[in-house]
């Protein structure tokens, strides 16, 4: 059967490694054998001519060779034999300047001429390498004989067999494939410790595994209509999905650079950097409303994901203008409602000429209201806001006047987001002045407590529009002044289906949309008082908005 190649990554990797391994430990030990080798056969040519060197520097040798013939029983054979013994080369061979052995390890080839060239030893050279003769394959060294006057006399020939160089090296390789066995093991055991991590962080998949995960990543990613932002621990963009550069307007090239740099400063580079915190932070960016919510990785990286609200919020806003004419309608159909009735008792007892009088008193009494709000407050939405706010009060038991130093020109930009922060703070201003008359009609030791009202006051300053809402009633208490804003906060009763604490927190939102801000304060004499700032709420006139130093600043 053929073997099957592993399918797990880990596996695979861990197999690749070992063959890493095994091949750099059998190369390095080929490597290391290779150098060893040849030294072992430059130490062998050294010793050689070591000993050649030795022999010719005997002054009998020379001596010896000029005294006779070369003979097996002779004084050359003598001392070339016992330095060999005494050194253990394989031959010890003297000459004389026509190649003729004077010593040798076989004694019958005295007198003979020797079967490798002599002559770079006779003319003056010493000479090293390896070669082979009479007595085989062996490591040599050649040097010239001189006479005590220092003329060539012959030659020393000294061999050291090449068989033990050999012997030397194989004695040599088991230590070296030890050392590689224990190169190779500790190997090993760091690539199964690598494959095991490995294991865990790919949770065992296979290679064609994870080649369909990342398709399938990919076309979730970008198949999505919610934007996907990942950055790693530096700040940096990781991952882009292209609702996300939809939303924010910028391209895919932003990967690889820091948020800072690849978006402008403001609310919305400081929630997806996480220097705002919370969850569903809502944030602007070139006019569309964005959810964004973050979630930190093990890597020490963020995930943060990016929903258009824009359509949402308009619908609410809509929706909040729908539900205030609508209490304003049930308020005036109510108050209508009574008043009819008491016109219709006046004339059942005769009474004609006070139920004249009650009619005008009444139609005088809205006109002047009516008339009131549209003097001081030339935006229609905003004014009609004002005249239906105060038929509700009045049906509550509430006044709801408006300031003497209210002043709000024609010149709002978005009313909509006017009447969406006026109508939440006159809400709660209601709310907690109709309860508290409720709860305490009369103020301490009895003394009645003065008439429940709100006081709204508009004025602009340049472009920056001031919104003001005052009230008498139990007023905020210093220490919850900033938590009245949180999203889901509040003090009333939990109403089913109806989620509480959504008023200020809009209010808040749409004030930093401006990049504006609200505060909850105490009012002379108590109660409570929100003031709204929004920057550029308002265009100039008509003859300041061409000046060449004006410019628009958009939302956000």
């Amino acid at each position: 059967m053929r073997p099957r190649w592993p399918r797990r990554v880990f596996a695979e990797v861990l197999l690749v490694q070992l063959l890493i391994i095994t091949g750099v430990a059998g190369l390095a030990a080929g490597l290391f054998l290779a150098p060893l080798a040849a030294q072992l056969d430059d130490q062998a040519e050294r010793r050689a001519l070591a000993i050649a060197q030795a022999t010719a520097a005997q002054p009998g040798i020379a001596h010896s060779l000029l005294a006779g013939p070369p003979s097996p029983d002779g004084p050359v054979q003598t001392d070339a034999e016992r330095i060999r013994l005494a050194t253990g080369a394989s031959y010890v061979v003297v000459v004389d300047t026509r190649g003729i052995r004077y010593s040798h390890t076989v004694p019958g080839r005295i007198g003979q001429r020797v079967s490798t060239d002599p002559g770079r030893a006779l003319g003056g050279q010493e000479w090293t390498g390896i070669g082979r003769g009479t007595l085989g394959r062996s490591a040599r060294g050649k040097v010239p004989l001189r006479d005590g006057e220092g003329a060539i006399v012959g030659a020393v020939s000294v061999g050291i067999a090449y068989d033990n160089v050999h012997a030397l090296l194989l004695r040599a390789v088991p230590g070296i494939l030890m050392y590689a066995g224990a190169a190779l093991g500790v190997g090993a055991l760091a690539a199964l410790a690598v494959s095991r991590r490995l294991r865990k962080r790919t949770h065992g998949i296979e290679l064609t595994e994870i080649s369909a995960l990342l398709g399938e990543r990919e076309a979730m990613l970008h198949g999505i209509r919610e934007g996907v932002v990942a950055l790693d621990r530096h700040g940096r963009v990781r991952l882009l999905n292209d609702a996300a550069a939809r939303l924010l307007g910028i391209g895919q090239d932003a990967i690889g650079h820091p948020l800072d740099r690849v978006l402008p400063p403001g609310r919305t580079t400081d929630v997806l950097a996480g220097r705002v915190t919370g969850t569903d932070l809502l944030t602007v960016r070139d006019g569309r409303v964005l959810v964004v919510n973050r979630r930190d990785t093990a890597a020490g990286g963020t995930v943060a994901t990016l929903r258009d609200r824009t359509e949402l919020e308009q619908l609410r806003r809509e929706l909040d203008g729908t539900r205030g004419l609508t209490d304003a309608l049930r308020a005036q159909d109510h108050e209508h409602a009574n008043r009819l009735h008491t016109i219709v008792g006046l004339l059942e007892l005769g009474m004609y000429e006070e139920a004249a009088d009650f009619v005008a008193e009444v139609t005088g009494a809205h006109r002047a209201t009516a008339e009131q709000v549209t003097e001081r407050v030339r935006d229609p939405l905003v004014s009609a806001l004002l005249v239906g706010k105060s038929a509700v009060a009045a049906e509550r038991g509430v006044a709801l006047r408006v300031s003497p130093a209210t002043r709000l020109p024609d010149r709002v930009v978005d009313p909509r987001d006017l009447v969406t922060v006026l109508g939440n703070l006159v809400d709660n201003a209601l709310d907690a002045t109709a309860g508290a008359a409720a709860a305490a009609p009369t103020g301490a030791q009895g003394v009645p407590r003065d008439a429940p009202f709100v006081e709204v006051e508009l004025r602009a300053v340049g472009e920056t529009l001031v919104v003001r809402v005052a009230d008498n009633g139990p007023g905020v208490p210093a220490a919850v002044r900033e938590l009245v804003f949180t999203d889901g906060w509040s003090t009333k009763e939990t109403v089913p289906h109806r989620r509480r604490g959504l008023g200020l927190s809009l209010v808040r939102r749409l004030a930093e949309r401006y990049g504006g801000s609200v505060r909850a304060g105490e009012r002379d004499g108590g109660g409570a008082v929100f003031t709204v700032e929004l920057p550029e709420a308002l265009r100039l006139p008509a003859h300041s908005a061409a000046h060449p130093a004006h410019s628009a600043r958009s939302k956000g």
